[in-house]
């Protein structure tokens, strides 16, 4: 039994509304006025009678009176209750997939049915939409868009579903009418990052013979997408077509357009905070089908329009679950709000890095190597930030060497952000510098980051004397293991060619004057060391010097009675006991 069979019966008698018979109805020549949408009609009374049951039962019940009152609540517009007029009057009338929903709509509250008057209205708009508009994946979705605005009558006469199901029938035959799967492509490239395509859906479809041009299911209201969308997932339509449509519904309704965010009603918000909050629930759970940068972009949407706590967290579990594949833009999501105090959320950022560590179960190392150079580069990112916290910074920083943790990696990625974080905060004091150097493994930096270090005049003392140290103890291995090396070699050609004495003789002096190289070398810096020791020293007794005379000068001022404030320095006049006269 077809879409026709099963509800025009229904929508006949819906409802229950007395049809007298013509023969009966009271003659009269006068006219009906009614106001629809603020459009006056004026209407014969017996061409009205003769089609709608309901008007026949008002007409009969206040023959003569103004009935305008009466009608006045017509749930229509003018548009298409002319339509309806015109075809009481005897006009025909041009029924499209835009119309048809309302006309059957207003025609089964009129109850233009066939049980009224034969060839009614319900039966012609009844077959157009069952064999022009089911049949037609754009009619469809043209009939279900006009139907926005009278949602619960079409929906109560089954008219949305019979569209819904014609539309699930056709994708699940042919997924691609929801889009081609997102390019997931994961780059460092910047021109790969300034492509716009390089993330968005193909939007090509594929047309019937009546199609000239492909209508796209996310022109739909939320309230008729969000029921579809769920029925193509319980039909298990593949999941990357799915989420290749629901992408593209929030570049359609939510993401950044061409309005301003000052331009954008409370309304608007609303119902954008409404659609991202569907769309995450509808998002499949499968890691990888939806990009981090386009995840990353539902993220600072969804803080944005201050959707529910849900949605956020939901959509940070999804980016924690491939933080592998995301790149630092990805991370750098604006602090929101008036007084925000830090240019990026670093606390949305923890929990997606808390995410992902606490369910990583890969037993290959790669990805964990691959989010410590991402938090490496990071927080070398947000160290530039004037407004980031040194407590913000130090958790950040712990953050990165648990992350470096097994990975066997230098802290060359840690040393940078201090530079960084150093250089754009030298309001620091000397404490909270050192405080900052604390998360610095000297004995873990490359030789480049090593040299770059010790004549970084932004670090402490202390920190630049242990990367000397450091460098020192590194020197003296190298030449260590070259000299084991090179007396390995020299004696291998010795046994291979004892009569080369002229080329042993040669190595035996490349070697020496490498050993020489590297002892000159070992020798600067350890003259370097002891000056940079020999001014610490300096430093320290002088001040010691400095603190003991200040002793002495106290005690001196206390034997001679001098003034003990420390606001008085002039010990010249002794405190004289005042006495009443």
């Amino acid at each position: 039994m077809d879409w026709k069979e099963q509800n025009y019966d229904k929508m006949a008698t819906r409802k229950n509304i007395a049809s007298p018979s013509r023969k009966s109805m009271p003659a009269s020549s006068s006219d009906v006025q009614l106001h629809i949408c603020g459009v006056p009609f004026s209407l014969n009374r017996e061409v009205l009678t003769a089609k709608s049951a309901k008007l026949a039962a008002v007409l009969k019940e206040n023959p003569e009176d103004d009935v305008s009152h009466l009608l006045g609540d017509i749930p229509t517009d003018s548009e298409t209750f002319e339509l309806v007029a015109r075809f009481c009057h005897g006009f025909n009338i041009s029924l499209s997939p835009e119309n048809v929903i309302k006309v059957l709509c207003l025609a089964n509250y009129l109850g233009m049915s066939e049980d009224h008057s034969t060839n009614n209205l319900i039966k012609k708009a009844c077959f157009y939409f069952q064999n022009n508009v089911l049949p037609s994946w754009n009619k469809c979705i043209k009939a279900l868009k006009s139907a926005e605005t009278i949602l619960q009558q079409a929906a109560d006469l089954a008219l949305v579903d019979a569209c819904a199901e014609s539309i699930i029938t056709k994708v699940v035959h042919d997924p691609s009418l929801l889009g081609e799967p997102i390019r997931n492509v994961t780059t460092t490239d910047d021109d790969s990052e300034n492509d716009e395509s390089t993330y968005k859906p193909n939007v090509r479809r594929r047309l019937f013979v009546l199609d000239w041009k492909s209508e796209d299911l996310t022109v739909l209201s939320i309230a008729l997408y969000e029921p579809i969308i769920r029925a193509l997932v319980h039909q298990n339509v593949p999941l990357e077509y799915v989420s290749s449509s629901l992408f593209q519904y929030l570049i359609n309704w939510v993401f950044p357009g061409t309005k301003g965010e000052d331009e954008t009603s409370v309304y608007e918000r609303n119902s954008q905070r409404e659609i991202i909050e569907a769309v995450e629930r509808l998002l499949p759970q499968e890691r990888g089908l939806i990009p981090c940068s386009l995840l990353s972009q539902m993220l600072q949407s969804a803080i944005t329009l201050d959707a529910n706590t849900e949605c956020k967290s939901g959509l940070e579990t999804r980016i924690g679950k491939q933080l592998d594949q995301a790149t630092v833009k990805d991370l750098l999501i604006p602090a929101q709000g008036y007084a925000k105090e830090e240019q990026y959320d670093t606390e949305c950022v923890k929990r997606i890095m808390k995410y992902f560590y606490s369910n990583y179960e890969n037993t290959d190392k790669s990805g964990l190597i691959v989010v410590a150079q991402l938090i490496d580069d990071f927080l070398a990112e947000v160290a530039s930030d004037r407004d980031l916290k040194l407590k913000t910074f130090l958790t950040l920083a712990d953050l990165s060497l648990a992350a470096s943790e097994g990975t066997h990696r230098n802290s060359d990625g840690i040393y940078k952000a201090i530079d960084i974080y150093l250089d754009k905060h030298r309001y620091l004091t000397d404490r909270e510098r050192e405080e900052v150097c604390r998360m610095l493994d000297c004995n873990n930096l490359s030789p480049e980051a090593c040299e770059h270090a010790a004549h970084n005049e932004k670090l402490p003392v202390r920190v630049m004397v242990q990367i000397l140290f450091s460098v020192q103890l590194k020197l003296k291995d190298t030449v260590a293991k070259r000299i084991q090396r090179g007396s390995g070699n020299l004696l291998l050609k010795l046994e291979e060619d004892e009569e080369d004495a002229t080329r042993t003789s040669s190595s035996e002096e490349e070697v020496k004057a490498e050993m020489e190289k590297m002892g000159s070398k070992v020798q600067e810096l350890e003259k370097e060391c002891h000056m940079m020791r020999r001014a610490i020293q300096i430093g320290s007794y002088q001040h010691k010097i400095q603190k003991e005379k200040t002793s002495m000068w106290k005690e001196m001022k206390r034997k001679f009675g001098c003034m003990t404030s420390l606001h008085e320095t002039n010990c010249h006049v002794k405190k004289k006991k005042v006495h009443p006269r």
